[in-house]
């Protein structure tokens, strides 16, 4: 049987073929691509003439393509599109893959090769991009241990192995909690408050599951439940909140307290045996902050502010309840408090935000506006689930950009969240086109149902087609680079900027229509939601940052500190105790042990980086809005100076190059109220 895999896609801008792929197909092309690139490292290694950067780094960019391509696909299958056959290899591969990335990058013939161009970088003849490529390479494989000595080197490679298997575990766990976590209802009276389209979706999830004539409120991943803000019956909400609160830690086959504690011990451990003091210590040393120092000087900074302005926001939501609020209580009575004070009910907003209107209308037409590019689906193309949607992408002259790939519905085989791939990227190196994926988690109605949107959802759908913009526009030479292959606390920025598109008058007014009588959402609501954005962001910043201090709590120990950690809970109490972030009524954002951004997903020590990131969005903000906002001249200069440049330069730089000056804070905190 041939395998798709093995050579490139000839489908327009190279789309994977999945209507020929199956699941037999991932393994086999990914043994064969891990030795392919062995052996190409090899040809690089063996030399033995001097390093150039035509001998050295260009056959190491253009190695690995076969693994690239097979492994962008699979673990967008994963994540998006899981089966038993896929959770097992992705167990199964997490050792091999790390094991085959350290035999990469802690190679020392290839180090020394990359460490003599690094140290002669400036008498070569080297473009900027070129030069950037090499001090790129030569810090990542310092900073990942390619100067240890072979013993180091050998209980390097197996931390990282384990690690890579318990973080998959992780995943995997939480998956399967969150599902077996879901709230099922019998009486629909108890789902009062909910708009039909959600018990809609609420029924078809059930069915879904073979529970005919009942309903199921399926988890997202935060802590919190859209739904909490309308469901009149307190109990139903008390359900929610703790089976949110429950998942990974119940005990049984799928309890990640344990796993957890071996990833903070385990990175602890590495990070020591890398020369740093913890394992943030070790992931800020290559990001823009630099050092964990930093990270806390701001997020302790603002814990204060929003803590009191939390407290005050629970005063005003008690007076109204008339009894103490509770956890499950805030959203419900936040949204009352909202609708006296400002007379804004978001659940009333819903039939203004159909979702293909705001695709079409919203999301598409500020990108058309602001960039010039056009969207057409293309019916003809396949993606890798029946409800995947394929659209191409055109520059304003009609020149190829790449293809969007939506995937908008929630189903048990997908993680939660919002998140965005790339299944190609872009480089001129190889000839590589664009593909990016952007995934959502919405309850898909029944047949024939509209398909209602959140507030919330609206500006998550804005927030993740940033990314995907970030990644359509990066225009680079070198893979390394390409899309969204940026620092970590800098990769949230342009996402962050999209989102200001969504109450954009010229956009909001489009796409805004009600779904029954096609009447626009009333200017005087936009006005009452415009000047009610402050309320709730005591609540809103206290839980983010609670999160993203309670990833530095972990990631801060060292290896000795960890070590002693035995009890998941009581450390995450402390944790939010010393930072005046523990108030019961106002939860973290993620408990630890559904904590996927760090323990699974690439955000460990790094969840700061929403905010970090969130001071060049508000300060970019306040530059559209100082410049005549959404016109063409400035999505060009946001396009040519951050998007366009992708990871082929210092984003600071860039920044500074697009605005004149670094950014300043005061728009964050002006933004979420903390300026007293």
């Amino acid at each position: 049987m041939s395998n798709p895999f093995l050579a490139p896609s000839t489908l327009p801008y190279q789309l994977p073929p999945f209507a020929e792929i199956s699941d037999e197909h991932y393994a086999p092309a990914i043994e064969q691509g891990m030795a392919e690139q062995l052996a190409e490292i090899q040809s690089i290694t063996r030399r033995r003439d001097m390093p150039t950067f035509d001998n050295t780094m260009v056959p190491l960019e253009s190695s690995g393509q076969l693994l690239t391509r097979v492994l962008r696909v699979f673990f967008n299958k994963a994540s998006a599109d899981s089966n038993d056959a896929t959770n097992a290899l992705e167990a199964e591969l997490a050792p091999t893959l790390a094991a085959h990335t350290d035999a990469i990058t802690l190679d020392s013939a290839l180090y020394w090769r990359i460490a003599q161009l690094h140290e002669r970088r400036d008498e070569l003849d080297l473009s900027d991009e070129q030069r950037y490529l090499i001090e790129r390479h030569y810090t990542t494989m310092t900073l990942a241990g390619a100067g240890l000595d072979d013993a180091q080197k050998a209980r390097l490679s197996e931390l990282n192995a384990r690690l890579s298997t318990l973080e998959t575990a992780f995943e995997k766990n939480l998956l399967a909690d969150t599902n077996d976590l879901a709230v099922v209802i019998d009486d629909p009276a108890e789902l009062d408050g909910l708009t039909p389209g959600e018990i809609s979706a609420a029924a078809q999830a059930a069915a879904d599951r073979g529970l005919d004539g009942r309903f199921l409120i399926t988890l997202v991943l935060p802590t919190g439940h859209p739904w909490l803000e309308s469901l009149t019956d307190r109990g139903v909400r008390e359900r929610i909140m703790a089976a949110s609160r429950a998942r990974g830690s119940r005990g049984g086959e799928h309890d990640n307290r344990e796993v957890l504690l071996e990833i903070v011990r385990l990175r602890a451990e590495r990070a020591e045996l890398l020369g740093f003091d913890n394992h943030a210590a070790f992931v800020t040393a290559d990001q823009t902050a630099q050092n964990p120092e930093r990270v806390a000087a701001m997020l302790e900074r603002l814990a204060p502010a929003a803590a009191r302005n939390a407290a005050a926001e629970q005063s005003k939501l008690e007076a109204l309840a008339g009894h103490p609020i509770e956890a499950h209580d805030w959203a419900h009575y936040n949204e009352k408090v909202r609708k006296a004070d400002y007379d804004v009910d978001t659940s009333e907003l819903r039939p203004y935000f159909e979702a293909e209107r705001v695709l079409q209308k919203g999301v598409f037409a500020a990108a058309s506006k602001v960039y010039g590019i056009t969207f057409d689906e293309r019916t003809d193309l396949v993606g890798y689930h029946p409800e995947v949607r394929v659209f191409e992408v055109r520059n304003e002259d009609g020149s190829e950009l790449g293809l969007y790939l939506l995937d908008l519905y929630t189903r048990d085989s997908k993680r939660g969240g919002a998140w965005m791939n790339e299944l190609i990227g872009q480089n001129a190196l190889l000839g590589h086109p664009t593909i990016v994926v952007n995934n959502l988690n919405v309850p898909k109605p029944a047949a024939g149902e509209p398909t209602l949107l959140t507030y919330d959802e609206v500006n998550t759908f804005f927030h993740e087609f940033g990314h995907a913009l970030h990644g359509l526009f990066a225009h680079v030479t070198y893979p390394r680079f390409t899309g969204t292959n940026v620092y970590r606390d800098f990769v949230e920025f342009p996402s962050q900027v999209n989102e200001m598109w969504m109450l954009w008058p010229e956009i909001v007014n489009d796409y805004a229509v009600h779904f029954r009588t096609g009447e626009p959402i009333p200017a005087e609501t936009l006005d009452k939601i415009r000047a009610s954005q402050t309320w709730g962001e005591g609540f809103a910043t206290s839980e983010y940052l609670a999160a993203a201090l309670l990833d530095q709590a972990w990631h801060t120990l060292s290896a000795a500190e960890a070590a002693a950690v035995t009890d998941v809970a009581a450390f995450e109490a402390a944790a939010l105790a010393r930072v005046g972030l523990d108030n019961p009524a106002v939860p973290t954002r993620y408990s630890s042990t559904y904590f996927a951004h760090t323990f699974s997903g690439g955000y460990d020590a790094g969840y700061y980086s929403y905010i970090w990131s969130e001071v060049l969005d508000a300060d970019t903000v306040q530059w559209f809005e100082q410049n005549g906002g959404l016109t063409r001249a400035n999505g060009d200069r946001f396009r040519t100076y951050v998007l366009g440049l992708g990871g082929a330069g210092d984003p600071l730089e860039a920044y500074r190059a697009f605005r004149g000056r670094d950014a300043v804070i005061e728009p964050l905190l002006q933004r979420r109220g903390l300026t007293a």
